[in-house]
């Protein structure tokens, strides 16, 4: 199995670490076979800079490929609109995170509990508090950070890698769950 180390250096993540992602067929896999995926896009999804995508492109396809449901944080919501992509529900990062502890919470829908998060575009202080608290309080769920990041909280995470490289693997994930129909 690859090492990664933590991108934010001053933070000890303790003796349960998030695997790493060296296949995105991994990623593929898991949004397959989840009962209730769940994906959940920060500001930093919109942010200029990748070329011609932006994470909310990619956002929006794996949304779509695998037949997801959306949580947009911040402003979020709007770039999603932008795109023509109506599912987006908008919450804060924090609440979202506090429901998915909540073993009661039916989820956006009513339609019960999720089994697996997709995180991506939120702050990387942000997202490790955030799957800190999922890692803890909610254990049966799995969570994936699709950011270029290795956030060592997560389930299963990217390692820190260059734009270029991160931009290749979500192609992947994309194509993946374009082919397999989620």
């Amino acid at each position: 199995m690859m090492r990664a180390e933590p991108w934010q250096k001053a933070e000890v993540p303790g003796p349960l670490k998030a695997s790493v992602i060296t296949k995105p067929e991994v990623v593929v896999a898991m949004v397959r076979r989840a009962r209730r995926p769940l994906l959940i896009v920060g500001p930093e999804a919109s942010q200029a800079g990748l070329g011609d995508r932006r994470l909310i492109d990619y956002a929006v396809l794996i949304a779509k490929a695998g037949k997801m449901g959306v949580v947009a944080t911040a402003q979020t919501v709007g770039e999603f609109l932008k795109k023509g992509f109506q599912g987006a529900v908008w919450m804060p990062a924090m609440d979202i995170a506090n429901r998915l502890c909540d073993p009661g919470w039916k989820g956006l829908d009513g339609a019960g509990r999720y089994d697996l998060v997709l995180v991506g575009g939120i702050h990387y202080y942000v997202e490790w508090v955030i799957l800190s608290a999922l890692k803890h309080f909610a254990p049966s769920l799995k969570t994936v950070s699709l950011d270029r990041f290795y956030q060592p909280h997560a389930t299963w995470s990217f390692p820190n890698l260059k734009v270029e490289e991160w931009l290749k693997q979500l192609d992947l994930v994309v194509s993946g769950l374009e082919k397999t129909g989620g």
